[in-house]
C-alpha cells in the first residue's frame, strides 16, 4: 500500500510536526563537522513553509540515554539550519512539557522551532518505560511528517508510535519518499545484471542481507573486514585478521548455497596487509593463496582484485554497495575503497549505494554526486534490503 506523502497533507495554517535526523558528528569543540543530515532534510522543510504551515522539528543525537547532557544538545542543528534556511529557528529547551506545549500552540506559518534531543527521555528509545511520551510530542502539531529514514528501522516513540495519533494525517517526507523509491526498485525489478558488493567488519550484521539477496542478484563481491571469515572457511591462512569466528558455520553454508544457485561469490584474490593496526604501519601486499603472515592483519582488498572486480562491475546494469572494502579512515589503507568506488562512478550502471560508512568513503573521495543515490541510513537501508519494510514506514498513513 502506498504511503501518504507530503504533498497529501493540507498544510496551509497548520503546524507540522516533522522527524528529522539531526544526528550529526560534533568535533571536540561542539561544532558541526559534517551537516549532511541537515541538508538532506531541507526539501521536505522548505516545503511545508512555502505551503504556509509552521514547523515544529524533532531528532536525536548521539546516546545520552535518557539524561541531559550538555554535549548532546540539538542547538549547533538549530543555528545551522537557521544559516541554511536564511530564518531564524528557535531552539526550545526541552521536547515535551507545558512550557514547550505553550511555546509550540501559537506558532505563526513561516515560524520553525527545534526541539531539544528527544533522547534526554528514556520514553524515546524505551516507549514501555513511559507510555505517555509519544502523546505528549504529538500534542505539539496538527500533523506528522517522517523525514528520517535513518532511523525508520527503530520502533521509537518519534518514529513509529506517535504515528498513532494523526490518522490519515501521518506523510512521509521528501526524503523518506526518495529513499522508499530507490531501495524499493531493488526490491522490486532491477535491471539486471544485478551485483551486490558487501563489506564493512562483520559477517553476523550481513547474514539477513545476504540470504535474501542470494535468489535476486546476478553475483555477489564480499570485501572488506568480513571477507577474512569466508576466506578462512576456504582453508586461507589469514595470521591475525579479524574473524567473525561465531559465524564460521554460517559462512560455509552461504558459500554452499550460493553455489547451488549457481550465484558467482567473488572473495578478494589479494590483501593489503599490516603488521599493526595503523597508518603508519609497515605493510604489503600478499595473495590470498599465500595467506597472511603470521601476526599481521588484513587492511582491505589488494590491486589484483580491484582490476578483476571492476572488469566485472563494469557488466551490471544494476549496483548495491553497502559496506567499505578497507579501512579507508586510513590514508595508507585506503585505496581498496576509493578504488572501487571511482569504479562504480564512472560506470553506466544504476548504483544504489547503502548509507554508512561506504557514503562517509564517497564523500571522503570526492565522488558524492556521481552516484544515483547514497543512503542515509546504514542500518535502515540494509533491514530495508533485507525485510522489505520499515516500522517507521509501516506506521505512516496509508493513501486512500
Amino acid at each position: 500500500m502506498e504511503k501518504l506523502s507530503v504533498r497529501d497533507l493540507p498544510l496551509k495554517g497548520r503546524r507540522a510536526l516533522i522527524r528529522v535526523d539531526f544526528n550529526v558528528p560534533l568535533s571536540s569543540e561542539g561544532t558541526i563537522s559534517d551537516d549532511t543530515r541537515i541538508q538532506a532534510a531541507l526539501p521536505t522543510i522548505r516545503y511545508c513553509l512555502e505551503k504556509g504551515a509552521s514547523i515544529i522539528l524533532m531528532s536525536h543525537l548521539g546516546r545520552p540515554n535518557g539524561k541531559r547532557s550538555a554535549k548532546d544538545s540539538l542547538t549547533p542543528c538549530a543555528e545551522r539550519l537557521s544559516e541554511l534556511l536564511e530564518t531564524p529557528v528557535t531552539m526550545l529547551p526541552d521536547c515535551i512539557g507545558p512550557e514547550i506545549e505553550q511555546k509550540t500552540a501559537n506558532l505563526q506559518p513561516g515560524q520553525v522551532v527545534l526541539l531539544e534531543n528527544l533522547r534526554f527521555h528514556l520514553g524515546e528509545e524505551h516507549p514501555e518505560s513511559d507510555p505517555t511520551f509519544p502523546a505528549s510530542l504529538a500534542k505539539l502539531g496538527d500533523l506528522y511528517i517522517n523525514d528520517a529514514f535513518g532511523t525508520a528501522h527503530r520502533a521509537h516513540a518519534s518514529t513509529c508510535l506517535i504515528a498513532q495519533f494523526f490518522p490519515h494525517k501521518a506523510a512521509m517526507g521528501f526524503l523518506m519518499e526518495k529513499e522508499i523509491l530507490a531501495l524499493g526498485s531493488l526490491l522490486q525489478k532491477p535491471k539486471r545484471p544485478y551485483y551486490a558488493i558487501l563489506g564493512g567488519a562483520k559477517v553476523s550484521t550481513k547474514i539477513g542481507v545476504i540470504k535474501n539477496l542470494l535468489p535476486k542478484i546476478d553475483a555477489l563481491f564480499i570485501g572488506g573486514a568480513m571477507a577474512y571469515t569466508f576466506l578462512h572457511v576456504k582453508g586461507l591462512y589469514m595470521g591475525s585478521s579479524l574473524i567473525d569466528s561465531e559465524e564460521l558455520p554460517v559462512a560455509k553454508d552461504l558459500l554452499i548455497e550460493a553455489e547451488n544457485k549457481k550465484i558467482p561469490l567473488y572473495l578478494p584474490l589479494d590483501l593489503v596487509v599490516a603488521e599493526h593496526f595503523h597508518n603508519d604501519s609497515p605493510s604489503q601486499i600478499v595473495t590470498v593463496e599465500e595467506g597472511v603472515p603470521s601476526g599481521w592483519q588484513g587492511m582491505g582488498i589488494g590491486p589484483q582484485t580491484v582490476d578483476a572486480w571492476s572488469r566485472t562491475l563494469k557488466k551490471a546494469s544494476t549496483i548495491f554497495w553497502n559496506g567499505p572494502l578497507s579501512v579507508f579512515e586510513m590514508p595508507q589503507f585506503a585505496y581498496g575503497t576509493f578504488a572501487i568506488a571511482k569504479t562504480l562512478a564512472e560506470i553506466p550502471a544504476t548504483v544504489i549505494v547503502g548509507g554508512g560508512d561506504s557514503v562517509a568513503a564517497i564523500q571522503q573521495a570526492g565522488l558524492a554526486d556521481q552516484f544515483d543515490h547514497l543512503s542515509t541510513g546504514g542500518g535502515a537501508s540494509l533491514e530495508f534490503i533485507e525485510l522489505g519494510h520499515l516500522p517507521g514506514i509501516d506506521s505512516l498513513s496509508n493513501k486512500k
